[in-house]
């Protein structure tokens, strides 16, 4: 089948090489040329594990290619896939869809023959329609339907989750565009779970799922401030809560709080469709608050370590909003570091691949390190802010060495605490009192 693709971000991206290599002729379409032509030469222009051999791959065979012309991209094409962003609005907070809306506006003047429009992005509820209305009003004769997909695909692990979905959504209210979507999605369909649902359905599943997950991340959190209180251990609790089945293991790790692309602004974008529809969603609308409350919070417990060596060095390991990804949109860790550098100008950070991205943002109010001992080098405390597997296993006795000071926050719970503990460090965790 041929894809056309808008957008090469974190989702469109992962999706078209995916779509690439199960055999299909997949063009991107982007605005940025620069982009563009990077991707077209064969080089990356986001981190994502596992999409670089593919990506390589499905350049060199020319199952996919990317293009500035949407009118090259869209005639012809099976499915044109909707993938750009719907950053929340800076006052509202509500889902922005202008850049969806002017995509949808200017495909709608080239597609010919019987396509189908499918939204990619997470897009309030209704979107569908009025995508509908503006095609049809640029394009009175398009043969088209609309339908919604959802994407799940979890940075850092964006093209293990192409192959192998929990589940796979389809929300339409056209026998025909169903029949077109099982016939791309034919390779998964005996394999993983696929469920078809009204198109409103479709666009609300998203937004609840990520809601529910960010509630149970501050619903962990808030556990463990009450196990530092009580001298319970957090992690204990939530092994033994996550072997309940209705509950289960995952996002049951304590922590700075949410943050990426996804969970700030699907749950922002969900509480004010909960306004919009006068039904309003009170254990979203907490859970936003607390959040922003935690990351504040997590600050003051670094800042606690040094106040009685104010020009201390803070060495910070950490800056991608968690572990596998560069992205540092909404990362816990850059908003923490900006409550840390209100009391201290002596921060010196380190991450394996987000410092070109938090650079962007942090300008020159850090210093940025080349390696975790550079970062280290005479710091007066080592906090841990991102879940790398790198930080996992820090030569502790060797970095002590290094250090002026023999502290840590771990912020993540990455570190064994009595193995810190024996080699001499001040640790403090989230939700444990071992130090």
């Amino acid at each position: 089948m041929k894809l056309a693709i808008i957008g090469t971000g974190y989702v469109g991206l992962p999706t078209g090489v995916g779509f690439a290599e199960l055999g299909n002729d997949v063009v991107c379409v982007d605005k940025i040329a620069n982009k563009i032509e990077r991707l077209n030469s064969g080089e990356l222009t986001l981190f994502e594990d596992g999409l670089e051999d593919l990506f390589r791959k499905n350049v060199q065979s020319g199952k996919i290619r990317f293009t500035l012309d949407m009118q090259s991209a869209v005639r012809g094409a099976d499915v044109v896939m909707l993938a750009v962003g719907t950053p929340p609005h800076p006052i509202t907070k509500e889902a922005d869809l202008q850049y969806i809306y002017a995509a949808a506006k200017e495909l709608a003047q080239y597609l010919d023959g019987y396509t189908v429009v499918a939204t990619k992005s997470t897009v309030p509820v209704g979107t569908g329609d009025e995508i509908e209305k503006i095609i049809r009003e640029v394009n009175h004769d398009a043969d088209f339907d609309v339908v919604s997909i959802p994407e799940f695909l979890r940075e850092g692990f964006a093209i293990h989750d192409f192959f192998n979905p929990d589940r796979i959504v389809i929300g339409t209210n056209s026998e025909r565009a169903k029949e077109v979507m099982l016939k791309l999605y034919a390779p998964f369909v005996d394999k993983f779970p696929l469920l078809i649902v009204k198109r409103r359905s479709s666009e609300t599943i998203k937004y609840a799922s990520n809601a529910f997950l960010a509630m149970k991340i501050h619903y962990i959190n808030e556990m463990a401030d009450f196990c530092e209180k009580s001298g319970a251990d957090v992690l204990e609790v939530a092994k033994g809560m996550g072997m309940d089945t209705r509950i289960g293991k995952k996002f049951l790790n304590p922590g700075p709080g949410y943050g990426g692309s996804c969970f700030p602004k699907d749950t922002n974008a969900m509480a004010q469709m909960g306004r919009k529809y006068g039904s309003p969603l009170s254990l979203i609308e907490t859970t936003i608050a607390k959040n922003d409350e935690r990351k504040a919070k997590m600050g003051q417990r670094v800042i606690e370590t040094i106040k009685s060596h104010p020009e201390g060095k803070i060495a910070v390991l950490g800056l991608a909003f968690k572990g596998g990804t560069d992205d540092c949109r909404e990362s816990p860790a850059i908003d923490i570091i900006k409550e840390m550098v209100k009391y201290s100008h002596n921060v010196c950070v380190f991450d394996p691949k987000a410092m070109e991205n938090a650079r962007l943002i942090l300008g020159d109010s850090v210093k940025y390190a080349t390696s975790i001992e550079d970062a280290c080098g005479n710091a007066d405390v080592m906090v841990i802010l991102t879940e790398w597997e790198d930080f996992k296993h820090i030569d502790l006795i060797k970095i002590k060495q290094k250090m002026n000071r023999a502290k840590i926050v771990d912020l993540r719970n990455m570190l064994d605490a009595d193995t810190a503990v024996k080699a001499g460090f001040e640790y403090r965790g989230v939700g444990t009192n071992r130090q």
